[in-house]
């Protein structure tokens, strides 16, 4: 069961999503129509995932990604939105979101990303994905700067990898014959030698570098 709060400021597609997350057994902890109302109920409910609207009648939901990251940085925040514009997805993966799936998925689509998305995963409607791949690789090929990866081990490089190709934590532990603890006590060594708050940090640095395309 996933933890999750709903934002859309439309009632009927709001109720959807909610009737469907509860039908999958997940829990809806909260449901807002704006940016303020989920600011003002994200801290209490404490939900494990954010399905977001991308436009709300007050604050975008660029806006409030931002917002909520900057409270939890840990927040994982899946945005549901009619747009699939280039610029759109772009700028709500820069601020923090996890995901990103069009309106137009079925509801078994949205309940597996819910999902995924707890777990960590970065989860983009089929085609959104490389778009987003190929933007940051465009910005990384414009940095020459020294590779932070000589501050990582042999390990802590093997793990971010495998972070970089989507694994979650559960894959990346089976893998390598790990406890998931020790997978998490490695990516949190890895967050901090790298100054970065989050996986979603993480996991966009990474592919900047390009290490989703090595073997892992």
């Amino acid at each position: 069961m996933v933890r999750v709060m709903v934002v859309d400021d439309h009632p009927m597609w709001r109720d959807a999503v909610e009737r469907d997350l509860q039908a999958a057994g997940h829990e809806v902890v909260a449901v807002a129509a704006n940016g303020r109302e989920a600011m003002a109920r994200f801290p209490a409910s404490a939900p494990q995932v954010v399905v977001l609207d991308l436009q709300l009648p007050d604050n975008t939901g660029v806006q409030v990604t931002s917002m909520m990251i900057e409270h939890d940085p840990t927040a994982r925040v899946l945005i549901l939105s009619a747009s699939g514009e280039q610029g759109d997805v772009l700028e709500a993966i820069k601020a923090g979101a996890t995901g990103y799936l069009v309106k137009s998925a079925s509801s078994a689509e949205l309940i597996d990303a819910v999902v995924r998305t707890s777990e960590g995963e970065a989860v983009f409607t089929p085609g959104l994905a490389g778009l987003v791949l190929g933007e940051f690789r465009r910005i990384a090929d414009g940095s020459a700067a020294d590779d932070p990866r000589d501050q990582l081990t042999d390990r802590e490089t093997e793990i971010l990898k495998m972070v970089a190709t989507g694994m979650s934590y559960k894959q990346i532990a089976a893998r390598l014959v790990l406890s998931h603890r020790t997978v998490q006590n490695h990516v949190q060594n890895t967050l901090r030698k790298l100054q970065m708050n989050n996986r979603v940090q993480l996991t966009r640095w990474a592919i900047e570098h390009g290490l989703d395309e090595e073997d892992a």
